[in-house]
């Protein structure tokens, strides 16, 4: 949890919002808008992709599939983290956070993050 948190941590206006009747599993948020859903130990998330992204995930990801409630077909995932993942897995989420924020945030805060990374493309697939 704790490297996840330093990788939200650097989005401009995202918070954790730990959701009590969910046993207190966080979700994270910008401007009231959740991007990313993880357990205690973030070892089970779900985020936002583009939908071609997430197809080829959920196609290529052993531990990933399309999110429930029927969020799967707007592009969100959920995918599992070995408690041991090494650093080309963290790489990989990281990525996958970012696009998920670029999805949801404002054009304004979305931006400010994708000029920092270099990806324009993100914003532009949603």
């Amino acid at each position: 949890m704790e490297r996840l948190e330093r990788i939200v941590a650097s989005l401009p206006e995202a918070e954790r919002v730990d959701i009590e009747k969910w046993g207190g599993h966080p979700s994270f948020r910008v401007r009231g808008k959740n991007f990313l859903f993880s357990n205690l130990e973030a070892t089970s998330m779900s985020l936002k992709l583009s939908r071609e992204e997430a197809a080829a995930v959920v196609a290529t990801d052993p531990t990933a599939g399309p999110a429930g409630y029927g969020l799967g077909r707007h592009g969100w995932i959920d995918f599992t983290l070995e408690p041991d993942a090494d650093a080309e897995r963290w790489e990989i989420i990281e990525e996958w956070v970012l696009t998920s924020y670029a999805l949801i945030a404002p054009t304004q805060l979305a931006d400010q993050v994708l000029k920092d990374t270099g990806d324009s493309d993100s914003r532009e697939q949603s």
